[in-house]
């Protein structure tokens, strides 16, 4: 196994100090009825008690979203208070990149010095998107309207075309088959519920309650609400929306957060549930791809990242990604030639949804608990992003 340099050195992830919400289908749920950022910031708080982690050992906070929620403006520091600790943080953003992202930004936060525990929560809330009215001169109307969540998915300002119309096209350009297409998310469901099954995801995944303005219970979040089994058959009797994409091979719209710590070294020791697992970042890097091939671009990230390292496919215990389409994970087969089996192992966005900010933080918690499992080893983590782009890093478990 070849070695790599840590790309921060004196960050860590302290094993044990995380936890994500279920993710419920929008509008399915009382999630659709709350200001997700308070419910992020008191579920955060929720999960650290759990852990048995003070959140008193923070001393920076930051939080990811792409959907505006009700006092964005005050940013992080409103969701420290709903936390319960005054730190100060910022909020930032890249579309489903986001939940990565932050963890990033985290490590180099620790890394720099200017903090020993940094407190990374991802959440969104597509249930209830808040719709916009902007002034635009240029418009006949002189102004226009924009749905958050429905519009941005819909339609890709600098091509024209949706999101969706970029996987038919990438299908297209690999030759993807739909048999095979059907065939993998069969086998993402399979995986997802044997990990539901086997109490997996009970030890990453954290019911928490939802309460009304005035404090009177509203309902427990403990379902991926909205997944349910689904047949190889079922999927091959779906139409067509474009090429190799039905309704039945891509994700959906979910809500819901999901958290970890960042720290130093001797502080994450202190914080870890397992003090003797350590969990290093490797390295992390970003492409932008032609336009509309947003699920290619994942898979040339991961192609430049080993360039980078020195590492290949051969080197990764636990390989996760964010895919939103099936197609995503059929083009990285092709492209690093590795069966799409091996990877995904605890379930995926394509299965249990799509909340972009929080999504890739739930999937780097499963694939760092799926590590520990197998004894350590490189983690690859990747997936796309709005614009064309794909982002990918590798963390290692000792």
């Amino acid at each position: 196994m070849k070695k790599t340099k840590s790309m921060f050195p004196d960050a860590f992830i302290p094993y044990g100090t995380w936890g994500s919400s279920y993710f419920p289908a929008w509008q399915a749920s009382p999630l659709a009825e709350v200001n997700i950022a308070q419910f992020a910031g008191e579920g955060m708080a929720r999960i650290m008690s759990l852990r048995k982690v003070s959140i008193n050992y923070l001393d920076y906070l930051i939080i990811g979203s792409t959907v505006p929620w009700h006092w964005k403006f005050w940013n992080a520091t409103v969701v420290a208070s709903c936390m319960g600790k005054r730190v100060p943080g910022f909020q930032m953003e890249q579309a489903c990149a986001t939940g990565l992202q932050a963890v990033i930004l985290a490590g180099a936060q620790v890394q720099s010095g200017a903090s020993e525990a940094v407190g990374v929560l991802t959440f969104d809330r597509t249930s209830d998107s808040p719709v916009g009215v902007f002034p635009e001169r240029r418009s006949y109307r002189r102004t226009e309207v924009i749905s958050d969540v429905w519009d941005n998915f819909g339609f890709d300002p600098a091509t024209g075309k949706g999101m969706l119309a970029s996987a038919g096209s990438i299908a297209r350009k690999y030759n993807l088959d739909k048999r095979e297409v059907d065939e993998l998310t069969a086998y993402r469901y399979e995986q997802y519920f044997n990990a539901k099954e086997s109490g997996f995801l009970d030890r990453v995944l954290v019911p928490l309650e939802i309460l009304n303005i005035q404090g009177k219970h509203l309902g427990i979040i403990n379902e991926d609400t909205g997944v349910k089994k689904i047949s190889i058959d079922s999927l091959r009797a779906m139409r067509e929306l474009d090429s190799c994409v039905t309704s039945g091979t891509q994700t959906h719209a979910a809500d819901g957060m999901a958290t970890l710590l960042v720290a130093s070294k001797q502080k994450a020791k202190e914080l870890s549930s397992k003090p003797e697992i350590e969990i290093s970042f490797v390295a992390k890097t970003e492409v932008r791809v032609n336009p509309s091939c947003m699920p290619e671009a994942p898979a040339l990230a991961v192609q430049k990242l080993f360039k980078q390292t020195g590492l290949s496919m051969k080197d990764i215990a636990v390989v996760k990604d964010h895919n939103p389409f099936a197609v995503n994970d059929a083009v990285f087969s092709k492209v690093m030639n590795y069966d799409w089996k091996k990877m995904n192992n605890t379930g995926s966005p394509l299965v249990w949804g799509h909340p972009q900010g929080p999504t890739l933080t739930r999937v780097i918690i499963e694939a760092l608990e799926e590590a520990v499992d197998l004894g350590g080893g490189y983690v690859l983590i990747f997936g796309c992003a709005a614009g064309d782009v794909g982002i990918a890093a590798i963390f290692h478990v000792r």
